[in-house]
């Protein structure tokens, strides 16, 4: 399915120079005194190299159809990650690149949303929030309770983050993984 330009949105597959890629990013720029045109940054999956890319407003694009499917993080081999399709059991292998921040908040059996270009994936999308075990959590200094003290505490994935003084080693915390901060306790 063929579609303009100006059409284009953050997360479709395209065919551009005989490879399909990723939309990560769309500007449509109208310039005092030029033709309109937008402006786009790709990922292709082939070479996972990032291009920017300029479109006539009306120029017509090829657009690859995408799957998503709901996978839970398995184990780390070496520096990538493995998934597994609850269902079928089938594994997928992704790159550190791929997965980004989210390694922050990925616990053993944790659910994401894995979105597929022609059998590869390309994005991975965890859960607005998460719960996820204290490690670590210095006890707070007496007497420091002043208006909404915090102090760093670390998590069982190793994420630093800041919470407040009552919270101790051991407890399970939820925590916003747009944001990276504490929300309650769990």
């Amino acid at each position: 399915m063929a579609v303009t330009a100006v059409d284009l949105r953050k997360g479709m597959a395209v065919q551009y120079n005989s490879d399909v890629c990723v939309v990560l990013e769309v500007t449509h720029r109208t310039p005092g005194n030029l033709r309109a045109f937008v402006q786009a940054i790709m990922r292709s999956i082939r070479t996972g190299k990032s291009m920017d890319v300029r479109f006539s407003s009306a120029e017509k694009i090829e657009t690859v159809p995408l799957r998503s499917e709901r996978m839970e993080f398995s184990y780390k081999s070496g520096d990538d990650y493995v998934f597994s399709n609850p269902e079928s059991f089938e594994e997928v292998t992704v790159t550190p690149e791929l997965v980004g921040s989210a390694k922050d908040y990925l616990m053993e059996n944790g659910s994401v949303t894995m979105t597929f270009v022609e059998d590869k994936a390309v994005e991975i999308e965890i859960p607005p929030s998460v719960v996820l075990l204290v490690k670590d959590a210095p006890e707070g200094v007496r007497g420091d309770s002043a208006n909404n003290v915090q102090k760093l505490i670390t998590l069982e994935t190793g994420k630093q983050i800041n919470a407040p003084l009552f919270i101790k080693t051991g407890e399970k915390i939820k925590v916003d993984t747009r944001t990276g901060k504490y929300m309650e306790r769990a």
